[in-house]
């Protein structure tokens, strides 16, 4: 029994009918295309230029190592900045000195210089119209004892106020009556809170502080007074530049100002053009404004802008570079792990299968007991004593992750091991090598090949699974699980959530696709008919 090639006639069959389903043939083209992509992502995103003419000499960075002394000569063997090197006079002065850099020149462990990030030179004054505040001591008539600040209950002032009955102020009801009377008979009491009206009726809050009894019977008890209605002074908003003059003013309230007023503005506005300011407050025409000083920061994480299409990361990186780069990080894992557990799958399976007898049964125990071993326990203590990295991962994961397979090949193998070609082999005297390498194993790859597909998806989505719980790839390497960790971090940053759940969905979406259309090749009851 000879191994199938991509010549036989039951490849080139399986291959027609793989070919038939469209999203699947799609699907291994779209694949297939971003992981040559993320190979050469080098070429794509990074901070080092493709090619450098300096003085002369033609320098190739992507693909070589320079030292910070080729062009500078300042005797460092570091690795040069050649951003900085760009704008040095050593470059700059001669014309023909040039670099080419990457479409996307930022690399995924470059910080980006928060001074290169677009922002508008200005600063916005928010004026915020602030409600008065009052406060009355009432005693256990519910007579006014005293009155402090505005009068926001009748406008005739605040002196009028004093002795007058509380009743004639504002419609007291009966849940503040009862809040009173709890106080005043000196029983524990919870803060009170209501939106009531005064006699004329003018919106109005009241509220009372949390009681507790005291020693004697309180003789007052203090309301608060807050006025509901701001009347018709909206929020209005004044846009400055480095001018004195405001760039926009909203109702005109820049000349409502006065002198003196506009000098210390002025001066937080220039404040605000290098860091915070607190707010200030203003009274303007008799009303009190809260004025706070608005202004675009770059802070990281930082939302998409030009340049940067997906946004910035909470270290200063680049989303894009560390998406593609992520890219390439989880579909080489995926392989790698896929191929080496498989292949140590096919192993296990194929001896126990082979063999049988005390050979089958040891290995299943075997088996059974290092499934029952916790993956993620070993993974925490040799992270721990050997260090985090993406060998260790592999490895550790590998040892775990070939035990499904061994069953399916166990099973082919038992169930092929007694069919006629096997024992006309035996008969003609063939090695147990050459049975199992030569006659079952291409009859018993059918599950391998179907679970491929599948078991890569799984292998990606488990890598980003343990870097979003810090248990995967050193940092700063580039995953998604990474991103994704951030995104928990920053919920605001919108864009550390889509961009890499998107790819992730992507990438396991066309993998199911592909493992759709490869298991439809393969079965062979839908091609099958009863006659």
């Amino acid at each position: 029994m000879r191994f199938l090639t991509v010549s036989d006639p039951i490849s080139q069959k399986r291959f027609r009918r793989f070919r038939s389903v469209k999203r699947a043939w799609f699907s291994l083209w779209i694949l297939g295309i971003l992981y040559l992509a993320s190979l050469g992502a080098e070429l794509i995103c990074n901070d080092v230029p493709l090619y450098v003419r300096f003085q002369g000499k033609s320098y190739f960075p992507v693909l070589r190592f320079y030292p910070e002394d080729e062009f500078l000569k300042n005797e460092r063997r570091t690795r040069p900045n050649y951003k900085a090197i760009h704008q040095t006079p050593v470059f700059t002065e001669d014309a023909e000195n040039f670099m080419i850099f990457p479409p996307i020149p930022y690399g995924p462990y470059e910080s980006i210089d928060p001074k290169s990030i677009p922002m508008s030179d200005q600063v916005t004054l928010r004026f915020t119209v602030q409600p008065k505040i009052a406060a009355a001591d009432i005693d256990p008539a519910r007579i006014v004892f005293r009155f402090t600040g505005p009068d926001v209950l009748s406008g005739r002032g605040a002196q009028a106020l004093q002795q007058m009955p509380l009743s004639a102020l504002i419609r007291i009801s009966p849940s503040l009556e009862k809040a009173l009377g709890l106080r005043f008979s000196n029983q524990p009491a919870p803060a009170f809170r209501e939106a009531t009206q005064t006699i004329d009726g003018r919106p109005i809050q009241i509220s009372l502080s949390t009681f507790s009894p005291r020693a004697k019977l309180p003789e007052t008890v203090r309301l608060t007074f807050r006025e509901a209605d701001f009347g018709d002074a909206p929020e209005v908003r004044a846009v400055f530049s480095r001018d004195p003059e405001p760039v926009q003013d909203q109702a005109k309230i820049w000349p409502r100002i006065a002198e003196p007023e506009r000098t210390i503005l002025r001066g937080l506005v220039d404040q605000r053009f290098s860091g915070p300011v607190e707010p200030y407050a203003l009274s303007i025409d008799g009303a009190k404004y809260g004025i706070s000083f608005q202004k675009s920061d770059v802070r990281f994480p930082y939302p998409p802008v030009r340049g940067h299409w997906m946004g910035i990361d909470a270290a200063g990186r680049d989303v894009v570079a560390r998406v593609l780069y992520g890219l390439r990080t989880s579909m080489s894992f995926g392989l790698l792990l896929v191929f080496g557990s498989m292949a140590l799958g096919v192993f296990a399976g194929a001896v126990q299968g082979y063999y049988g007898g005390a050979v089958d049964i040891g290995g299943q125990r075997l088996i059974e007991i290092w499934s029952a071993l916790p993956f993620l326990y070993i993974m925490i203590l040799m992270g721990s004593v050997y260090g985090r990295s993406f060998v260790l991962l592999l490895i550790c994961y590998g040892l775990f992750n070939w035990i499904g397979i061994s069953y399916y090949i166990r099973a082919e193998f038992l169930r092929l091991r007694s069919q006629a070609f096997v024992e006309a082999a035996r008969c003609m005297g063939l090695s147990s090598y050459r049975i199992i390498a030569k006659h079952i194993l291409p009859n018993a790859l059918v599950p391998v090949i179907t679970l491929f597909p599948f078991s890569l998806v799984g292998a990606i989505g488990s890598l980003a699974a343990l870097d979003y719980l810090g248990f995967g790839l050193p940092p700063p390497t580039a995953s998604w699980g990474e991103l994704l960790f951030q995104a928990q971090q920053y919920r605001w940053a919108w864009w550390l959530i889509l961009y890499p759940s998107a790819a992730l969905f992507g990438v396991m979406l066309l993998g199911v696709f592909v493992g759709e259309g490869i298991r439809n090749a393969y079965d062979p009851k839908q091609y099958s008919r009863l006659e």
